[in-house]
């Protein structure tokens, strides 16, 4: 098939439909909603069962702050945690932090995890692209100049 040909498949969303196959107005498509994130700083969830630790974990991969580990020896850990490797057992599945104070990137299996606390501030909580928006508009409204569309510094 030709370059020309090609550019004629209907299936292919850059080409150009008749009147009577345009899709229908953006406003009138399906929009899927967005969701809220969690205020988990400062949590210090329960950790019961094989499941509760498997949840918590979860969370806390996808947290946007440090947290601190509380192994069952006693001793602590405190960093970003940015990998999970799931396995069949807990003892077969670890946590990978990156620590604030050394290059270290520490493994804990989750078998040795007696508690997580989501310690550190959530780097990214207020700093939607919604809030930018308002914050821009109302900017915009007072009248200031040279409005810059750089993000703000997260520290």
């Amino acid at each position: 098939m030709s370059g020309r040909e090609a550019g004629r498949d209907p299936l292919l969303p850059h080409t150009v439909q008749p009147p009577s196959v345009q899709p229908r107005a953006t406003d009138e498509l399906e929009v899927v909603p967005g969701f809220e994130r969690e205020n988990l700083q400062g949590w210090i969830p329960e950790l019961a069962t094989e499941a509760d630790v498997r949840a918590v974990i979860e969370k806390a991969f996808d947290y946007r702050g440090d947290v601190t580990i509380s192994r069952r020896d006693g001793s602590q850990i405190t960093g970003y945690l940015f990998d999970r490797r799931v396995g069949p057992t807990l003892a077969n599945s670890v946590i990978r932090l990156m620590l604030a104070t050394s290059n270290d990137r520490p493994s804990i299996p989750y078998s040795e995890i007696a508690g997580i606390s989501f310690t550190g501030r959530d780097t990214a909580a207020g700093k939607s692209y919604e809030a930018w928006v308002k914050k821009y508009w109302e900017k915009r409204v007072k009248g200031e100049t040279n409005i810059s569309i750089e993000p703000e510094a997260l520290e």
